[in-house]
């Protein structure tokens, strides 16, 4: 149907009666610049849709919203767990201190979901400041009863054995042979109700970097172990990790936050002190990003509060679009250090 303006129905002595009136201009000088009107926000471009754990522009086509949250997989970090399952396909990975003096990793899974992944182990209070920020789910092999009441006090859903995906690898020795298929435990937490969970760092680019200082190598150490990196070929690479040659986590970045260590309450079977890494506050950060290291601050005013970044004079400190490698290192004192390399 073809509509009519009201302009066009006006009789032919009223419409020209009125482009009369309003070329007499009353008070306007036309010497006068005339005022555009300023742009409104629909006017705006769209800003691109960029994947929450990278902060990398999605492809044309590809969604950000999907229909299933964060997986949080909790990972075994030892030579007993060569070789890691699936690492290679995570957006982000946070290595984090349990007992002993060695280390798990809380390896993030969104914009791709690798079937098999582990081997899978078990969650630790550290785990609700790691995961609860972007409202993740975890898999893992279960936890101690005292662990599962605070992880459920913050309302964070954990799939464990039994549950959709969860097998145990014949050919591996226990507890080193717990693996799940991620893509079944996907399917179990889709409502169908699509959503971008919230970004995880403060996404940047290189560009956006203060100045820093030569860093090719970096110790991050926790006490009974190291993790060695060295820079090269445009990229961090984990000297000793656990994953095969082509399944291995290549960060752009790597991101190293000093955080106070807890008693968790308990002590594990063997009768070893369960540390709690405590991921609100803040503390030291440093950035390693393309050979260099930034310095700064990290702050996080609650377990489920979003991690922010300050540079030495007190601007914003963002971390370059990629993937990144979370090291929560104890600060000194408690058995943590952190040796760079030029």
């Amino acid at each position: 149907m073809r509509v009519t303006t009201l302009r066009s129905a006006l009789p032919a002595s009223l419409l020209a009666l009125s482009l009369a009136l309003a070329g007499c201009g009353g008070d306007d000088d036309p010497s006068e610049p005339k005022s555009t009107p300023s742009p409104t926000e629909s006017q705006a471009p769209d800003e691109p849709a960029t994947w929450p754990l990278t902060g990398v522009e999605a492809k044309e086509g590809e969604s950000v919203e999907l229909d299933h949250p964060v997986i949080v997989a909790k990972i075994d970090n030892s030579s007993s767990s060569a070789p890691q399952v699936g690492l290679g396909k995570a957006d982000l990975v946070v290595e984090e201190l349990v007992e002993g003096g060695i280390t798990r990793l809380a390896a993030f899974f969104y914009s791709k979901l690798p079937g098999d992944v582990g081997p899978v182990r078990s969650m630790r209070a550290s785990d609700i400041g790691i995961v609860k920020p972007v409202d993740g789910v975890i898999a893992t092999s279960g936890a101690a009863g005292v662990t599962i009441s605070r992880i459920n006090k913050h309302k964070i859903t954990f799939f464990q054995e039994g549950g959709p995906g969860f097998y145990r690898n014949s050919g591996r020795r226990a507890p080193y042979n717990l693996f799940t298929d991620l893509e079944k435990l996907a399917k179990e937490t889709e409502d169908g109700e699509v959503e971008r969970p919230a970004d995880y760092l403060p996404w940047g680019t290189a560009e956006d970097l203060p100045a820093g200082q030569p860093a090719r190598k970096l110790s991050a150490g926790f006490g009974s172990h190291t993790t060695s990196w060295t820079f090269r070929n445009g990229s961090w690479t984990n000297d000793n990790s656990f994953a095969a040659e082509g399944d291995r986590f290549k960060p752009d970045t790597v991101l190293v936050l000093r955080v106070e260590v807890v008693d968790a309450g308990y002590t594990d079977p063997a009768g070893n002190f369960v540390p709690e890494s405590r991921f609100k506050g803040g503390g030291i950060a440093q950035v390693f990003h393309g050979g260099k290291v930034y310095e700064g601050e990290w702050k996080k005013d609650k377990v489920s509060s979003p991690l922010t970044l300050s540079a030495a004079d007190g601007s914003e400190l963002k971390v370059p679009a990629g993937k990144v490698w979370v090291e929560l290192v104890p600060v000194d004192g408690a058995g943590g250090s952190v040796v760079i390399g030029k």
